[in-house]
């Protein structure tokens, strides 16, 4: 059975249950009572830290908190526990949680959470958990039976890694302080952190985007859409792929802007001017056709990391992040150590050196090569745990960005920069796009796996970043399985209606007639994600100025009846096709809809 139903089914079961697990207090009391909990400063050993004096200010629903060193000596502090909520929600309450790096997200409930994606934090990456507990990052949304909805969140991200701790009826919000000094008589702002109440979850995260947006504006600059040439050709893609794509979008649907060469073209990981075999050793003649052809070239980097063939590697082992003996610090030791080429070496971004390495790469691919959209992957690698800094005291969230916005200088300011295997807040303020998935692939179970991944995250789109939903996929010729006009469908309604990027990932020559259609329809991005009626992601409304739109998506197998309500009558008609659906007054009606099947009408008063 489909991993996704599966969690629906323990959700629905768990609404009965939960009946009898209740708390008397509301939501809105809950709250209160949690603001109202004292902080504790945890030293390197797991003791309190006594001479450190926690300052807590509230400014509506954020807190701004400081600590100060109260004593005359350094003072290497773990963590600081902010707030905590022990049997305030009952211990079956629905949650849904983020991840440190962008795979890992988290559904299920409070007492038995359950990963939504397969390469989580704790596993994959293994960053470490506290015994008895769930560790999830960033955001954490509660859902109790009878009551509104509990929003917190983390609404900065400069320097420490927010985190909740999750325990059956308990929850910790943390700061991870990574048993860093904090200097005699020093005082150190923390990040912000954000709680709200409320029964309409798109108010919530609303509310939350923008107490965030305060602390990093975000980079504005046109959303991209284009090709992209990794899922059909993988590293293996040569210049003639490029060429014959470029010449197919250009007559097919030349609103696909960006071109972009995604990895193949470097001889090793690490030597980003270096050109590898595929591209005969040479790359400026396809950067320059797709110039001539009135579009922009676009390139995939992974500039934190390198291989051992590198010249990075073999030449300046001093730019590497450290282990605990001084010696490069191979990434496996600690974590996941690369998909290709591994194990991976980390190029240090607090490292003056290599901040104007980043400066220079990315100003050669901009000026000299013509490129104007970077694709970074690899990102997380630049805030591996026990890692150890040339700046000294440095935090994983400071390397990592202290990098980026030297490549956001190389890179100048008419590139628009995507985030990609990256540490998810930490990306605030310091890329234009965030890949918001896994990779997508040509089959329906990742259709609606990578979907609903990109959907829990929908909110983000145009407040944050632009979301980066990964590429729509309208062939087989590169998949084992049978994909049917109903479940392409379905991906190309799920795509639009993250209002996000729009990449397609087909050899563009081989898209049948029928579906060329359906790309040139959601070629054009409407820049606003669907608001969604709850987290099962049923149906949800595009809502513009000048412009009304409903998405509806059954991820089941048989037909289904979508009953909507309105608050005046419509019209629909269908965006695909153009064709007029009917008439409604105080519902919307749609019969039979088939199984796996999405669709977007324009609604008109």
């Amino acid at each position: 059975m489909n991993k996704r139903f599966i969690l629906f089914a323990a959700l629905i079961f768990s609404f009965a249950a939960r009946a009898q697990q209740l708390p008397a207090l509301t939501s809105g009391k809950i709250v209160e009572n949690i603001k109202n909990t004292t902080a504790i400063a945890v030293l390197s050993n797991g003791q309190p830290a006594t001479s450190i004096e926690i300052a807590k200010k509230w400014q509506g629903n954020n807190c701004v908190t400081t600590i100060t060193n109260t004593s005359k000596k350094p003072v290497n502090l773990k963590e600081v526990v902010l707030f905590k909520a022990a049997k305030q929600f009952a211990p079956a309450t629905p949650i849904y949680a983020e991840g440190f790096q962008l795979l890992s997200q988290t559904g299920g409930t409070l007492e038995k959470p359950a990963d939504l994606g397969y390469y989580t934090d704790r596993s994959h990456y293994k960053l470490a958990e506290e015994q008895g507990y769930r560790t999830v990052y960033n955001v954490l949304q509660l859902m109790p039976a009878n009551s509104d909805q509990v929003l917190m969140g983390y609404a900065s991200s400069n320097r420490f890694a927010g985190k909740f701790l999750l325990s059956g009826d308990t929850i910790k919000v943390v700061e991870d302080l990574e048993n860093i000094a904090i200097p005699a008589g020093a005082t150190w702002k923390l990040e912000d952190f954000f709680i709200e109440s409320h029964n309409d979850r798109n108010r919530l995260y609303d509310d939350l985007s923008s107490a965030i947006g305060k602390n990093h504006p975000r980079l504005k600059i046109a959303e991209p859409t284009g090709w992209c040439s990794w899922i059909r050709f993988g590293p293996g893609v040569t210049s003639k792929n490029v060429s014959d794509n470029l010449k197919a979008i250009k007559a097919n649907v030349p609103s696909l802007r960006y071109i972009q060469i995604d990895d193949g073209y470097q001889a090793n990981m690490g030597d980003w001017t270096t050109i590898g075999k595929s591209f005969g050793g040479g790359i400026a003649d396809v950067l320059k056709q797709i110039k001539n052809e009135g579009f922009e070239p676009a390139i995939w980097v992974a500039p934190f990391i390198c291989d051992t063939n590198s010249s990075i590697y073999k030449q300046h082992k001093d730019w590497l992040l450290k282990d605990d003996n001084g010696k490069p610090l191979r990434s496996d030791k600690v974590g996941f150590g690369g998909w290709r080429l591994g194990p991976w070496y980390v190029l240090d971004g607090t490292n003056p050196a290599v901040q104007k390495h980043f400066e220079e790469l990315f100003r050669i691919m901009n000026k000299d090569w013509g490129v104007t959209y970077f694709k970074l992957d690899a990102n997380y690698w630049a805030t591996i745990p026990h890692a150890r800094y040339y700046r000294k005291n440095a935090t994983r969230t400071e390397a990592y960005r202290e990098g980026m916005k030297a490549i956001l200088k190389g890179a100048g300011a008419n590139s628009f920069i995507l985030g990609c295997n990256e540490p998810m807040w930490p990306s605030l303020g310091v890329v234009h796009g965030n890949r918001t998935s896994m990779d997508i692939a040509p089959d329906f179970e990742s259709f609606k796996r990578v979907g609903s991944e990109n959907l829990y995250r929908s909110w983000q789109n145009n407040k944050l970043w632009w979301n980066d939903p990964d590429c729509i996929l309208l062939t087989q010729s590169h998949s084992k399985q049978t994909i049917t006009d109903n479940q392409y469908m379905f991906h190309a309604a799920l795509i639009y209606a993250t209002g996000g990027m729009l990449l397609s990932g087909d050899d563009i020559g081989s898209i049948p007639a029928n579906r060329m259609k359906i790309l040139r329809s959601v070629a054009v991005p409407t820049g606003t994600a669907a608001r969604w009626n709850a987290n099962t992601f049923d149906y949800g409304w595009i809502i513009q100025p000048k412009s009304k739109k409903l998405v509806i998506l059954n991820w089941e197998k048989t037909p289904k009846t979508f009953t909507i309500p309105v608050d005046r009558p419509c019209k629909l008609k269908d965006f695909f096709t153009g064709q007029e659906v009917g008439t409604f007054d105080k519902r919307i009606e749609l019969k039979d809809i088939p199984g796996e099947f999405g669709n977007v009408y324009v609604v008109e008063d």
